[in-house]
């Protein structure tokens, strides 16, 4: 008896030397990175799309282009960098854009038939599906800036000429005499267009009231689609339109799910090209769709928008954007677009033709 008592407490000896303790069988956590400290963001940019040629642009011409893509996309960076929403990084952004003469948006917007200039922009996040535009505006600096208010201050989407001139002096938007847009480079781009439409007319050519892209004329629509570190989506676009444009034409910028759309689930998009094609194709939903329903990558859905159905309607152009991940597209079917993305590394790309 005396063995067995021995022999069993030998047994207990044993067991408990060798038991683990909870702490001991749990495998130790892993050391905090940026990924788990919600750091994932980047923002893409661009400022239109067309027959941009290296052969057309002068090197002082293409430093200009480049300077300004990159102080735009870094005012988005340093608030993204810094916590900052997705839908502040893409407003400054634009800002900077529609505030230079190079891009067709804001002081740089191009002419009407009748010499005025005619603004659109539109805004969307991706949180919320929340959305604003405006379409038609003639005296407000930054139409981004009013577009958001449309988005956040009213129960509507789209304002449009008068009306959304009188909701932005209500919101104590920046407004400015319609003489601030005028440049002398657009000036002659309009007149260059109407010299080409009274040609073509006299030869009983009607297609000329609608030629967006001519070959020394590289100007464009401006946009920006980022994501913060909170993991939300946002996209805005901003544009003077088509040159020579008529009847109050509005193209697609003002358009969400064709010039601009945002959506948590997928991706932040900001189109750019002859706006009639992009509203028919619903392009910018179009990529978002592919990507929820159809499981396509954003770069799958969005070679297939651009590349495939875009030019089957006739329509050429291009988009910029972001998905939920932080990987960025830049499709275009142009010669060129003008474009820059940066990523939570800090890594800068910027782009001018197609290469």
């Amino acid at each position: 008896m005396k063995n067995i008592a021995s022999l069993f407490l030998l047994i207990l000896l044993f067991s408990s030397c060798n038991q683990k303790t909870p702490s001991n069988t749990q495998k130790p956590s892993p050391a905090p990175t940026e990924e788990s400290n919600k750091s994932n963001f980047g923002i893409v940019i661009h400022g239109g799309a067309g027959t941009i040629l290296k052969k057309n642009m002068t090197d002082s011409m293409e430093t200009a282009y480049k300077a300004k893509l990159e102080e735009a996309i870094k005012t988005g960076y340093a608030i993204l960098e810094k916590g900052g929403s997705s839908l502040d990084a893409v407003q400054k952004t634009i800002n900077v854009l529609e505030n230079s003469p190079l891009f067709n948006a804001g002081k740089g917007a191009v002419f009407t038939n009748d010499g005025k200039n005619e603004l659109d922009a539109s805004i969307m996040d991706g949180k919320t599906l929340n959305a604003g535009a405006v379409a038609g505006v003639t005296t407000v600096k930054n139409p981004i800036d009013l577009a958001r208010a449309v988005m956040e201050n009213s129960d509507h989407v789209m304002f449009a000429r008068e009306g959304a001139e009188q909701f932005a002096k209500e919101q104590g938007i920046e407004l400015v005499d319609s003489s601030y847009f005028y440049t002398e480079n657009r000036m002659k781009t309009l007149k260059r267009a109407q010299e080409r439409e009274k040609v073509a007319l006299d030869h009983d050519d009607k297609t000329a009231f609608y030629d967006p892209y001519v070959k020394d004329e590289k100007f464009g629509t401006v946009g920006c689609a980022a994501l913060d570190k909170n993991g939300n989506l946002a996209a805005g676009t901003s544009t003077g339109g088509m040159t020579n444009k008529r009847w109050g034409r509005v193209g697609d910028s003002p358009i969400i799910g064709a010039g601009t759309y945002a959506n948590n689930k997928t991706c932040a998009i900001s189109s750019t090209g002859w706006g009639e094609y992009f509203i028919r194709g619903v392009v910018a939903y179009d990529i978002s769709a592919m990507m929820e329903y159809g499981g396509k990558s954003l770069q799958e859905a969005a070679q297939t928008v651009i590349q495939q159905k875009l030019p089957e309607l006739g329509g050429d152009g291009g988009i910029i954007a972001i998905d939920h991940e932080g990987n960025v597209a830049m499709e275009f079917n142009t010669a060129g677009m003008y474009r820059a993305t940066m990523n939570a590394k800090g890594e800068l790309y910027i782009g001018v033709y197609g290469e």
